[in-house]
């Protein structure tokens, strides 16, 4: 990466990084992330996370390695849809099978090396039994035995913990209040935590690059109803995904802001899902991430931030911040999970029955579905509900798009009186205006 590349990225990951100080974030991994040697590089991206202020709660499995311990001692694995059946020598191999994994993740986690990504790290790993669990039972008649599931979640020591600047590792155990083991899904463990926690992310880390959708594109965000739909739609989904898809539209749905599911075999994957805008995986969210609205005073300076280059280039008449402060109502932005992307602005000049669409702006990261049309419509829409006949624009350069969504070409003599006299005859802004149905 070139040292340019890499302050463009290192500003543009600025506001998550503000946004995540003070946060929780759940992390979910099966036990063949730390079984194939993949979690050496994720205690970095963790030890980042934790440097910078986010509370970490990582929920670990250990699959292959109670199945290890099971062709060792020649035991049957069993399975009912996909849950595994755990009798009394099952449940000892997944024991010391979940004590192996924590303990190797411990070790990598204390790991402060200079010269090395961990140098001066200071991770302090709090693991205990915070999960009380309850058997499965019988399940279409058969008894899952020490299979269980989460019954509740010890938010209070777990808060305590992660105010203490310490951070929670869950294995996929949980203990009865008659003192009885269960062996737990991972997918509940985590899902159940990150709901009983509140906290702002729940994020499974699994063996691919995402949800995809029947043309096999990687879908990078999904509300909770798509994601729905979309499983109801394909059924052959592969397996994974019909596992963990559904618990991260629970979790949503029942108060975690985000969820999602990134590929563990990508180096870094964690944090170009975090702080990257498209990321690399797929993230749930309960309601849609792009919203159209009102502009207020405090999206004055995101505005400023898309406006300024183009004023900067000649492209957009400078207007300032004290001149859109005082004209904020007659704005509206597109909002994208917390970020201006655009913005566009309604001039009404009630007498010549027309409004002028000013200051149409898309952050250049978001032009690719054409969010330009849809702040046009809503323009439109705003014109036609006050009165308006026609819609004008004066532009220097996108001549074409206007003409394209039905403007055409006109004379400086067609605007309205008080537009006319402010018109800038050294810039020669091109007219257009659109004649709005009804």
């Amino acid at each position: 990466m070139h040292a340019a590349d890499f302050v463009q990225w290192f500003r543009q990951a600025a506001p998550y990084i503000h946004a995540f100080r003070g946060r929780t974030f759940v992390i979910a991994l099966g036990g063949e992330v730390v079984r194939d040697g993949r979690f050496v590089t994720l205690t970095h991206d963790i030890n980042l996370l934790t440097s910078l202020g986010v509370r970490l709660v990582v929920v670990h499995g250990a699959r292959p390695q109670i199945e290890a311990r099971m062709a060792e001692r020649g035991l049957e694995v069993r399975y009912h849809h996909g849950l595994r059946v755990t009798d009394g020598d099952t449940l000892e191999c997944v024991i010391q099978a979940s004590g192996q994994v924590r303990v190797e993740i411990e070790s990598l986690l204390s790991i402060g090396l200079a010269n090395s990504p961990m140098a001066n790290a200071d991770i302090r790993v709090s693991a205990g039994n915070f999960i009380t669990a309850q058997p499965m039972g019988v399940r279409d008649g058969i008894d899952l035995l020490y299979t269980g599931e989460v019954r509740k979640v010890d938010t209070v020591a777990i808060n305590h913990r992660l105010e203490d600047n310490e951070l929670v590792l869950l294995s996929t155990l949980g203990y009865s209040p008659t003192g009885e083991v269960f062996n737990l899904p991972l997918e509940d463990v985590a899902t159940s935590a990150a709901i009983a926690l509140k906290a702002d992310k729940l994020l499974f880390l699994f063996g691919h690059d995402g949800v995809l959708d029947a043309q096999g594109e990687l879908q990078t965000e999904l509300t909770a109803l798509a994601a729905e739909q979309l499983l109801a739609g394909h059924p052959e989904t592969n397996e994974d995904i019909r596992l963990y898809l559904p618990c991260a539209i629970r979790a949503v749905r029942r108060g975690v802001n985000r969820a999602h599911l990134i590929s563990h075999h990508v180096d870094g994957g964690l944090l170009m899902e975090l702080f990257t805008h498209d990321g690399i995986g797929t993230m749930i969210s309960r309601e849609p991430l792009e919203t159209l609205r009102q502009a207020d005073i405090d999206d004055v300076g995101g505005m400023l931030a898309l406006i300024e280059p183009l004023e900067d280039q000649g492209v957009l008449v400078k207007r300032g911040r004290e001149l859109i402060e005082r004209e904020i109502g007659r704005y509206s932005v597109l909002e994208h999970d917390g970020k201006i992307i655009g913005c566009v602005a309604i001039h009404p000049f009630t007498e010549a029955r027309m409004a002028e669409l000013a200051c149409l702006v898309i952050d250049p990261d978001y032009r690719d579905e054409d969010r330009g049309a849809e702040l046009l419509r809503h323009v439109e829409q705003q014109a036609r509900s006050l009165g308006m006949n026609q819609l004008f624009a004066l532009t220097t350069r996108t001549s074409h798009w206007f003409v394209e969504r039905g403007f055409a070409q006109a004379s400086v003599d067609e605007l309205p009186m008080e537009k006319k006299r402010l018109y800038n005859y050294q810039r020669r802004s091109k007219v257009f205006i659109k004649t709005l149905k009804r």
